[in-house]
C-alpha cells in the first residue's frame, strides 16, 4: 500500500488502495477535496500536484499530460491527479491556483 502526504495541508496522509486508481480517485475516495474543474478527465489543469518526493513512484505521463506539459503548462514536477497513478509513497504540494478557499493550507 502506497501513502501520500500533503506537504501543505497540514501534512494529511493519504492511503492509496488500490494502486491502480488514480490519485485524484485516492484522494476523493479518503474525503480530500482536490480542485477538479473538467470532473477528472483530463481536459484542464486545475488538479495539478506539485511532486516534492516520489517523482519515479508515477505512473508514466498519459498523452494528456503529455499536451500540457509540451504547452508548458505542466512543469517538470508536476503532474496531473486525474490521470497520475502512484506507485509509492509520494510527498505532493497543492499550487496556489488550486487551492480551495474553504481550506486552510500550511505556508
Amino acid at each position: 500500500m502506497a501513502k501520500i502526504v500533503i506537504e501543505n495541508l497540514s501534512g494529511k496522509v493519504v492511503n492509496i488502495h488500490p494502486q491502480s486508481r488514480s490519485i485524484l480517485a485516492a484522494l476523493q475516495g479518503e474525503r480530500v477535496d482536490w480542485m477538479h474543474a473538467c470532473g477528472g478527465k483530463g481536459r484542464c489543469t486545475t488538479c495539478k500536484l506539485i511532486i516534492v518526493e516520489g517523482h519515479d513512484l508515477l505512473s508514466e505521463r498519459t498523452a494528456a499530460e503529455m499536451r500540457y506539459y509540451q504547452e508548458g503548462k505542466l512543469l517538470d514536477n508536476e503532474r496531473l491527479a486525474c490521470q497520475a497513478i502512484a506507485l509509492g509513497d509520494l510527498v505532493v504540494r497543492v499550487p496556489p491556483e488550486s487551492k480551495l478557499p474553504h481550506l486552510k493550507y500550511d505556508f
